[in-house]
């Protein structure tokens, strides 16, 4: 019985997926599992290049068809009772995944797991927050450059949302919060599905107790233009969703913001 699928998206990111995946099979899970990747028409190799480690299971999506969607392609042509959202650009150390899914395990009221994300220099990321709002985000934003982030990230608690770079989350509660919202093309797709989760009443849990590599930052030094107007659509959606009221005053500042570029 398969325990654990992990589901990797991919993006003309052959080198950061080659490496995602060496890491896996170096040391595999203990946790009975399966890998997916799901392909978003990569003209690099990646595809080819994730069919030639054995395991591996490969998706052509087709398209680019965003990360929200491809996800929920390769979690819907898996099995586990677990899914794992993992990023091509993270490194996953040895027994990481398996500390990763005991540390759900003995905490039931938990449906989310995320551990803390380092770069490839040990740096801390704030991979946790509130749910986004113009305070919030405002919060967040002094909070990543404060020094503090070290600190923040060695407590485990339990935020309003966690990293899709390396998301743990139980099956069932994936079905029943309508798994991650398609609308959302790339970015904050992570903090709705977590909003979604703990609408059913459950709670979304950061563990410093397991570390692992995230290689953050290749898609938009790759494509910057195409990232940011990414990023800006999909902002821009979680507000219409989450704060009508504010998406006009959003839409505005970033038609002026594009104008003084």
């Amino acid at each position: 019985m398969t325990v654990l699928s992990i589901i990797i998206v991919s993006f003309n990111a052959r080198a950061d997926l080659e490496r995602c995946l060496d890491a896996l099979r170096a040391t595999p899970p203990a946790t009975p599992h399966d890998i997916v990747v799901v392909d978003n028409a990569s003209t690099d190799g990646s595809a080819a290049a994730a069919r030639a480690r054995p395991g591996v299971h490969v998706i052509d999506a087709g398209a680019n068809v965003g990360f929200a969607r491809a996800c929920n392609i390769g979690i819907r042509a898996s099995h586990g009772t677990h899914v794992l959202l993992l990023n091509s650009d993270t490194i996953v150390p040895p027994h990481a995944v398996d500390a990763l899914f005991a540390e759900l395990q003995r905490d039931p009221g938990a449906a989310v797991a995320g551990p803390r994300l380092v770069d490839e220099a040990g740096r801390a990321e704030l991979s946790f927050g509130r749910m986004i709002a113009p305070f919030a985000e405002w919060r967040q934003q002094r909070l990543a450059r404060s020094g503090q982030v070290d600190q923040l990230t060695r407590r485990r608690h339990y935020p309003d949302w966690v990293s899709g770079a390396c998301l743990l989350v139980g099956r069932a509660d994936a079905d029943a919060a309508g798994l991650l919202d398609e609308r959302f093309f790339m970015y904050t797709e992570d903090v709705d599905f977590c909003a979604s989760i703990r609408a059913l009443g459950r709670r979304i849990l950061f563990t410093p107790a397991v570390e692992v590599t995230h290689a953050r930052g290749r898609s938009v030094a790759s494509a910057p233009e195409a990232t940011h107007a990414a990023y800006r659509r999909s902002h821009l959606a979680f507000y219409e969703k989450h704060h009508p009221a504010w998406a006009p005053f959003l839409r505005l500042y970033i038609r002026l913001r594009d104008r003084a570029r």
